[in-house]
């Protein structure tokens, strides 16, 4: 087997929303640049996701190099978003979470409400070196997130998809798949690992950048959204709970810390330190 690269990188500058394929990224200490530094909230400020609303995959987020956004969506005039200046915050509810955050204004509430047909503000995480700590069980002081579920990275391997597809396949939805890797929103994809070796990777490096593995990825429904339709089906769901569920969860992939900054790029060499 080749030695383990990395295939594509993808960032989401809009939770919930359309991942962008990148050639290369920035990674911060909480994240990739441009990954989930905005989210929609609904009229009591808690974060909206796939999880209720599918057609957010159907939208867009093209970024700014100042940060600011150009939004995209089916039946929706394009709307050109800066980033809003930090003069008042909005307190939003990510999972039980308080963070403190900065709405966008009314023009992008606006093109949200409309879209979704759903009271949505759109939201920046103005400061993310302090807004917003990972959880302290894994942890080291200080580390901080963006708006991710929980982590500042995902990684995912293209063999262990190839594995839960040939599973899909023998199951009762076969006709459900073989998946594409959207249906995971990763951020790091990496080719040319056996199946399912990430279950025992504690630190990896992905070319200049070292990574600590946190913990495995739990799944939910999102996973069962076409990207690129918003339709839902039963699978990997299905499968995942008959085949890779840990500690009461379904999981694929893995959540990383990063050691520090630097840049990552597709074919970068990916080496397994621990």
């Amino acid at each position: 087997m080749a030695d383990p690269v990395l295939r594509s990188v993808h960032v989401h500058p809009v939770k919930a929303l359309r991942a962008l394929d990148r050639a290369e990224a920035e990674v911060r200490p909480w994240g990739l640049a441009h990954d989930r530094r905005w989210a929609v909230v609904d009229a009591g400020g808690t974060v909206m996701t796939q999880r209720r609303h599918p057609r957010m995959a159907l939208a867009s987020a093209e970024p700014f190099p100042d940060g600011g956004l150009r939004l995209t969506a089916p039946g929706r005039e394009p709307l050109v978003v800066p980033v809003p200046e930090p003069s008042a915050t909005l307190t939003m509810d990510i999972f039980d979470q308080a963070v403190e955050t900065v709405p966008a204004g009314e023009p992008a509430a606006a093109w949200f409400s409309a879209y979704l047909e759903a009271d949505a503000r759109l939201v920046h995480l103005d400061a993310p070196e302090h807004r917003r700590p990972i959880d302290p069980d894994f942890a080291r002081p200080g580390e901080t997130v963006n708006l991710a579920d929980g982590y500042p990275l995902l990684v995912t391997a293209l063999a262990s998809l190839d594995a839960l597809n040939a599973l899909i396949e023998r199951g009762d939805h076969a006709d459900e798949g073989p998946l594409p890797m959207s249906r995971f929103r990763p951020n790091l994809v990496v080719e040319g690992t056996d199946a399912w070796a990430e279950d025992g990777w504690t630190r990896l490096a992905v070319g200049e950048v070292t990574f600590r593995v946190a913990k495995p990825c739990g799944r939910c429904v999102v996973t069962t959204t076409d990207q690129t339709t918003a339709a839902r089906g039963k699978e990997p769901l299905r499968t995942l709970g008959r085949h890779r569920r840990l500690n009461g969860k379904l999981v694929f992939g893995q959540n990383l810390v990063p050691e520090h900054p630097g840049t990552v790029r597709v074919g970068d060499p990916v080496k397994i330190l621990d």
